[in-house]
């Protein structure tokens, strides 16, 4: 039975949306707007990276991998991810784990900014990801 990819396809569309007016509204609004901009941005990069580990999970649970996922640490599963060809660049993943579990001790303007960076590279990679399942989703 192939994995229902609707509620990812709806994040990383979201995902993409906000990082666009991100960009349209780029010195055009006050700093307020800007940093709500910026906390919507942070929020859609959150539960599409959730998804996107748990669809990796899913995946590979439903494809018998003859390898144990319960228990696995997220280094683990993108590794396991990374040999079924799901992902291509593990550090990178790596790199948007501990993005967002940074997001939930986001106190200064500087942090949110450094992560706001990192979910634009995320979203090339969710992309993909997202592709990669649709092929391999039968």
């Amino acid at each position: 039975m192939a994995l229902d990819l609707s509620s990812l396809q709806k994040s990383v569309n979201s995902l993409e949306r906000a990082i666009k007016v991100a960009s349209m509204t780029n010195g055009t609004v006050s700093i307020e707007q800007e940093e709500v901009i910026r906390a919507g941005v942070i929020q859609n990069f959150e539960f599409t990276y959730e998804l996107c580990w748990k669809f990796m999970k899913r995946w590979l649970e439903k494809n018998d991998t003859g390898q144990a996922i319960d228990g696995a640490t997220m280094k683990e599963l993108f590794r396991l991810a990374a040999e079924h060809l799901l992902i291509k660049n593990i550090e990178a993943w790596f790199d948007y784990h501990k993005a967002r579990n940074q997001t939930a001790h986001i106190y200064d303007e500087r942090k949110a900014k450094e992560i706001f960076e990192t979910v634009k590279n995320f979203l090339p990679e969710a992309k993909e990801f997202l592709k990669t399942l649709e092929n391999k989703n039968d």
